[in-house]
Parts: structure tokens; C-alpha cells; sequence
């Protein structure tokens, strides 16, 4: 601080008796000796200000005539001033019973621009710096804003930037500023390599952590670029992996990186001690709570004895009990786990305590770090709001949520003392991250109605802060275009409800089947959770079927619709969805699963109930080589409820259903060879993935082997004036084959080559498939 601390920090209080004030440039000897009539003034007055009205002045400052004032009050005065920027100087003393307060004005910004940046855009940088046009200049703020520049470099991994500044001069006290960048070049990973590991080899904990080592497409995802604080929430990855895989002694020595000038890359080592590893040992539930039956909650625990040691077991069993007893009327119950370590049979059995915590409330949720997150998209991810009992595990739920939401690059839950003993302030730091996407996705379908597909979408997971998610797609293949506009709001009416809405357009053209039709409609929904992994989806679906074509000499079902088209289809569907998997976009465990029964009839041409379902489970073969195998399946059936079916209703199978075969390449045919599909289905497979030989796992490549079984047969569709209609029975069609897959930048894309060993001589076969990769 300049004069006016300076005063207060050099001068004793008996200073104030000898008749001196404080100045912004040194001390001036007050007109009269005496406190008494020092410490009064009759009027104010402002020198120096043009621009700042003398108003604003006097606003900012703490003495106002006719009241006695304090060596204190000329501090906090000078401070005041000084702090809003508008001034370069500040001085304050008495001449009679006036106080004056002398001014000098800084420059005004007329126009802030930046000069040699490319990497980061103008409108990005906008947003880190404080000084901004027709504001103050301040020197202070410009060294602060050089620092941000500097950290927004770095942030993208250009640290050797530098940063200089050009102030040119304009009329009336204004100046121009410049930011001259000179980006410099990218700093890089160049290895990443582990000390103590001997459980899993440097390949599968590359795997584990989000820092990567530099590559051919690096500049895309960012995802080697160091950051210390990056390299902290690594540290927590390996902890999470290793202690739920049985590794509870398991903790980091250190992690460091050193950074060698001459290459400008990065050697990330990282050393570990990983312990031994554990299984559970014999698993009890405790309480010391009235009322509380102990023997009631163990079904609740998902820990079991024999099995490998899992944190994350451990805090399922936590959350489950915590929330059974807090239904029962015991909000201030706390759940504690003991483990108790046997280290002959290296066992750790665990006992989950139920005792009465300590009464506490909410006093406040205090929210910091958002700049662009609505705090309220924050604050309704916790089970409890101000004047709520605390409970611990709600704030562990409300911490895990917020991480799932992928809207933060970090999220930190602590409290805080409240005004009270009994009351408690939760304290959420976030950081912001980038949660907008523009992707492109390609595919390719040798067989008919295929060729090349490309589609490309703009995604938005937190649209304006408020946790809405909105995505717009457009794809255009050789045969097909289709245009998509999705929006969702995740807590509708204040409820955490998923409402939203599906619009959509499809064109195709099959010129080998002599016919072609567009589909639109829409479609509104509201997912509901029943639990943590169950949730219930309702929608109303509308549907309009335009077909045209030329009608062959033998009758084809498509004669019927394209003499009545346009049709359409008003129906209500339910979906229960199941999830447990450990990572939704490389899974390793888990189960993934779903019901759905549509009803057809509320007006419109389609009368019919479909059911079908589907599931696929994930586990972990081999953890270190990191082989995970997967089993799926699915099933569907659906029946007329008034007149007749269309082709349209039945059911068609994809060409990622039974792989080795064209999409609609089995089922039902007319004798023309018009697939009509069917009623009934399933399929089956069994897949293992793992990485490939050779090629470092930070590439994201996999390689695959599958085999594939299914059927669909069954038809309600009435092929007048035909000879018949092909492969209504239930025979096997199976298919084995290899995959590549590549977590790309791009999105996860996958090519499959597929070999059909059991088929019907009409199906249609198509070996070679590229396209995008999915879950299911």
C-alpha cells in the first residue's frame, strides 16, 4: 500500500495528538494541535478529479462532516480509493474544518488487444485478463493479467511463453493496451514410467491416469500436457485402482517431472509401494443406536467374504446403510467401517458400525470456483439444503454426483465451523471445464442400402451453465440423410426428473429394393431414478411414413404401404435401465441392462405391444495385460392388438446385432427378396477385448475377437399375390470374427470383420464393417 499504510504502519497512535494525518505522498501537520478539533470537519472537498466525479469520491471514503473521525478512518479511506482502480494517487489532509482530498486519476483504457496469439483466441484471453476497455489502467492488474495469459498457456502446454505489454498514449488521458504473446512451442511428455510396481506393469497404470504421453494426435486431446495439479488427481486414480483391487497398504512415495530445456518434453516417474494384496475376511454389521436392528441391514452390505478387497464395495455398503437408517428416522446416524488386517491369510475382515454421530446442521452451502456453472446446478446434486441435519455420507453422494455430471475439472467438498457449535458450513470448490463438443463420425456398410456414412454433431453437456444438455446431428451417407435436434433438462420442475425432447428426420433411398421412404417425428420424455443404478424412462412417441416406389410384378410387401403412405404410429413406451458399470467409456466391470414395452394405438395407422430387452455384462479377465471380456443379449416380441401389422412395426435387426450379416440381412423375406422383419428375436455374443501387441496402450487401440448368435423369425405382415415368405422359423444364425478398436480423438470408431458359420441361403452377408463404436 502506498502513503496512506505507510502512515499508519511507520506512526504511533500519539502521532494523531501531535496534529499529523496521513497522505498518499508523506505527513502534513494538521492546521490545529488539538485532537478535539482535528478530529471534526464541516465539509469535504475533491481535487484533481475529472473524470471521477467528486461524488464517487466522497462515496469512498469513510469521513463525513460532523462526525469525529480516527487515524483508522483516514487508512481505510486511502485504501478505498485506492482500491477502485480509478486512481494512480492519494493524498488526504485538513486545512481548517475541510478535509481535502487530493486526487491523481489513472490512464483510461480505450482499447485492450492481443497481438501474436494463435493458439488461443482473443475472446478466451478476453476472458482471463481484469483490465478491460474504458476501465482504469493499473499496472498492478496488468502484471496479474500477464500471469493469466501465462497460466492459460500453460494450461494447453506452452509454458515457455512470454508475455510483454505496449501502452500507447491517446488523447484525454486514454491509452491503447497491447498484450505482445510469443506462444513459444509445446511442451510435451516424452515418458512415463512407474518405480515399485510389480503387481501391474507400466502399460496398465499408463491406462489408469489421466496424463498421457505425447503422440500423432496429442495436439487434439490435450491429454499430455503436465499440470501439477493434474498430477495430484493421478496420484488419487492409482490410490482408487489399486485399493479396489485388494491393494488397501497401497500409497504413492512420490511423483515428479522433469523437464529437459532442450527438447521442451516432459519425464513424468512415479513411485509407488503397492503392499499386499487383500480379500474381504468375515463381514458384520454393528449398531449401538436404539431402535436400529443390525441383523436388518446386512443384507445391505455389498462386501463378501472370500472375495478381492474393494473400496468402493466398502463405500457402496456405507451408502446403503446410511440411507436405510436415515429413512428410519435417524438422521444423525453415522456408519463407520473397522477393518481389522490378518496378515497370515491376508484377509481384512470388516465390521460397519452404526453409532449416534454428533448433532449437526446445515448452517450454509457456500459455492466458489464457478464461473460458469449456475450455483443452483450445484447445490441440487445435495440430498440436504440449510437447517438439514449434517450428514457425511449425503456429502460423499453429493461429491460423487457432481464428478459423474463431467461438467468440473475438479470438485472438493470440506466444512467449516459454523456460528455454532451445532452448525456446520459446507464449502464446494469446483473448477469449470470445457463441456462443448464438435464431433465427426464416419461409417462404412458394404451391403445393401450401405455405403459411406458421415455425420457430424455439435454437443452442449452444460448449455449456459444451467446443466442443460442440447445436441444438434446431421448425417448423409450414400443412401440415407438424417438430421437429430435432442434437448434435455435434468431437473425438471425442481425435481430430478430428466425431461426432454427428440426431434428427427430420416431419408432414404434403396434403389436394390425398388423403393425408398422418409421418416419424421418426435418423441418427449421423462426419466425418473428409482435408485442410484435403476432409472425409469416414459415417453410418448409420433411417427409419419412416407414410402414410395415402383411395385415389382411379384407382390411386395411394400405395395401396401406405399399405397397408403403417408402412415403413421402414436405410441407410449417405458424403459428400466440398469447400470453398474465402473466406467461408462472404458468399462471393466459391470452390467449394463434394459427393459422396454411400447404400446401402439393412441390414434394413428400402428396397432400393436412390443417387449424387448437387453443386457451386457463386463469382467476383467486378466487385470494387468488388461483382456476384458463382455457377454450380451438381447430379445424382443411383439404382437398385433387390432388389424394388421406393417412392415414397419416388426422388428429388424441392426448389423451390429448378428455381425457378419447386412443390416435387415436376416429374418423374413417376401419372395422378391424384400425383408419384412419379424416378430420375434435374439441375439447373443461374447467378446474379449485387449491391447494390442506392440503398440504403446496410451494409442487407444484394441484388438478384439467375437462370436455372435441369433435369429429373427415370426411375421403379421400380410404379402399378398406372393409365393410365399422365407425364414419365419427360428433358425441359428451365428457368425465369428476379429475388431479393431481405437478410442479416438474423434470418438471411439471401431472396424469388424465378421465370418458368417451358420446361415440361411437368402440372408445377405456383409464381412466388412466400419463405423463408430458403442457400449451396446
Amino acid at each position: 500500500m502506498k502513503a496512506g499504510s505507510k502512515f499508519l504502519n511507520a506512526v504511533s497512535a500519539v502521532a494523531l495528538s501531535a496534529g499529523i494525518v496521513a497522505t498518499g505522498t508523506g505527513i502534513v501537520t494538521l492546521a490545529s494541535a488539538s485532537v478535539a478539533e482535528a478530529a471534526v470537519i464541516s465539509r469535504v472537498e475533491v481535487r484533481g478529479a475529472t473524470r471521477v466525479s467528486a461524488e464517487t469520491v466522497r462515496a469512498n471514503i469513510t469521513i463525513t462532516p460532523g462526525k469525529s473521525f480516527s487515524n483508522s478512518d483516514i487508512d481505510s479511506s486511502v485504501k478505498r480509493l485506492y482500491a477502485t482502480g480509478y486512481f494512480s494517487d492519494v493524498s488526504i489532509n485538513i486545512s481548517g474544518g475541510t478535509l481535502v482530498v487530493s486526487v491523481s486519476e489513472n490512464q483510461l483504457i480505450n482499447q485492450v488487444v492481443f497481438n501474436g496469439n494463435r493458439k488461443i483466441k482473443d475472446n478466451k484471453l478476453q476472458e482471463a485478463v481484469r483490465t478491460q476497455p474504458l476501465g482504469p489502467y493499473s499496472e498492478a492488474t496488468v502484471e496479474s493479467d500477464i500471469a493469466a495469459i501465462k497460466q492459460a498457456y500453460a494450461g494447453i502446454g506452452r509454458e515457455d511463453v512470454t508475455v510483454t505489454t505496449q501502452v500507447v498514449p491517446i488523447a484525454e488521458g486514454r491509452v491503447n493496451l497491447a498484450f505482445v504473446i510469443n506462444e513459444g512451442t509445446r511442451t510435451k511428455i516424452s515418458q512415463i514410467s512407474f518405480v515399485g510396481n510389480t503387481a501391474y506393469g507400466d502399460g496398465r497404470l499408463q491406462s489408469v491416469i489421466a496424463t498421457k504421453k505425447s503422440g500423432l494426435f496429442s495436439f487434439l486431446n490435450r491429454k499430455d500436457v503436465y499440470n501439477e495439479d493434474k498430477l495430484r488427481a493421478d496420484e488419487e486414480l492409482l490410490r482408487q485402482f489399486y485399493y479396489n483391487h485388494g491393494y488397501a497398504d497401497f500409497r504413492v512415495v512420490s511423483s515428479d517431472a522433469a523437464l529437459d530445456e532442450s527438447t521442451n518434453e516432459y519425464t513424468v516417474t512415479i513411485t509407488v509401494e503397492e503392499g499386499e494384496r487383500y480379500d474381504f475376511g468375515p463381514v458384520n454389521v454393528e449398531s449401538t443406536v436404539e431402535g436400529v436392528d443390525a441383523e436388518a441391514l446386512k443384507g445391505l452390505v455389498q462386501t463378501s467374504e472370500g472375495s478381492v478387497y474393494k473400496a468402493k464395495d466398502v463405500q457402496e455398503s456405507i451408502s446403503e446403510i446410511s440411507k436405510r437408517v436415515a429413512a428410519e428416522g435417524y438422521p444423525f446416524a453415522r456408519v463407520t467401517p473397522r477393518g481389522n488386517r490378518n496378515f497370515d491369510n491376508r484377509t481384512i475382515a470388516v465390521d460397519y458400525l452404526v453409532d449416534q454421530g454428533e448433532r449437526a446442521y446445515v448452517e450454509r452451502i457456500e459455492i466458489r470456483g464457478n464461473t460458469r456453472t449456475r450455483d443452483y446446478v450445484i447445490r441440487r446434486e445435495f440430498d440436504l439444503s440449510e437447517g438439514d441435519a449434517f450428514n457425511q455420507e449425503m456429502i460423499a453422494r453429493a461429491k460423487r454426483r457432481l464428478d459423474a455430471l463431467g461438467y468440473f475439472s475438479a470438485v472438493n467438498i470440506t466444512t467449516a465451523p459454523g456460528t455454532a457449535p451445532d452448525r456446520v458450513v459446507i464449502v464446494v470448490d469446483v473448477q469449470d471445464q470445457s463441456t462443448g463438443s464438435f464431433g465427426v463420425g464416419a461409417g462404412y456398410s458394404a451391403g445393401s442400402g450401405g455405403g459411406f456414412l458421415l455425420e457430424a454433431s455439435i454437443e452442449e453437456k452444460n448449455f449456459l451453465g444451467r446443466g442443460q444438455y442440447i445436441r444438434l446431428a446431421a448425417g448423409r451417407g450414400d443412401e440415407s440423410r438424417t438430421y437429430n435436434v435432442s434437448f434435455t433438462e435434468p431437473y425438471f420442475l425442481g425435481y430430478r426428473l430428466a425431461a426432454g425432447f427428440d426431434v428427427f428426420k430420416n431419408e432414404n433411398d434403396f434403389d436394390d429394393d425398388n423403393y425408398s421412404y422418409d421418416e419424421q417425428g418426435f418423441s418427449l420424455r421423462v426419466t425418473a431414478p428409482i435408485t442410484e443404478r435403476i432409472s425409469t424412462t416414459f415417453r410418448y412417441n409420433y411417427s409419419e411414413y412416407d414410402y414410395r416406389g415402383d411395385k415389382t410384378e411379384l407382390s411386395s410387401p411394400y405395395d401396401r404401404v406405399i399405397d397408403g403412405s403417408p402412415w403413421t404410429r402414436s405410441s407410449i413406451s417405458q424403459v428400466i435401465s440398469y447400470n453398474s458399470l465402473d466406467d461408462a467409456a472404458a468399462p471393466h466391470e459391470g452390467i449394463i441392462a434394459s427393459i422396454t414395452q411400447e404400446f401402439a394405438g393412441l390414434g394413428g395407422t400402428s396397432d400393436f405391444y412390443k417387449i424387448s430387452g437387453k443386457a451386457k455384462a463386463y469382467y476383467t479377465l486378466n487385470d494387468d495385460a488388461d483382456i476384458i471380456a463382455s457377454i450380451a443379449g438381447s430379445a424382443g416380441h411383439v404382437v398385433g392388438t387390432s388389424g394388421q401389422m406393417e412392415v414397419f412395426d416388426q422388428f429388424q435387426l441392426s448389423g451390429n446385432d448378428i455381425r457378419g450379416f447386412e443390416r435387415n440381412g436376416v429374418g423374413p423375406r417376401a419372395a422378391n427378396g424384400d425383408s419384412i422383419g419379424g416378430t420375434t428375436y435374439f441375439t447373443a455374443s461374447a467378446e474379449a477385448t485387449f491391447p494390442l501387441p506392440g503398440i504403446p496402450r496410451d494409442s487407444g487401440f484394441r484388438g478384439a475377437f467375437f462370436v455372435d448368435a441369433g435369429t429373427l423369425y415370426g411375421n403379421e405382415v400380410s404379402v399378398t399375390g406372393a409365393d410365399g415368405v422365407r425364414g419365419t422359423d427360428a433358425s441359428l444364425r451365428a457368425s465369428v470374427g476379429l475388431g479393431l478398436l481405437w478410442a479416438s480423438p474423434f470418438g471411439p470408431l471401431r472396424v469388424d470383420y465378421a465370418f458368417p458359420i451358420a446361415k440361411e441361403d437368402f440372408d445377405r452377408v456383409q464381412n466388412l464393417k466400419f463405423g463408430i463404436s458403442s457400449s451396446f
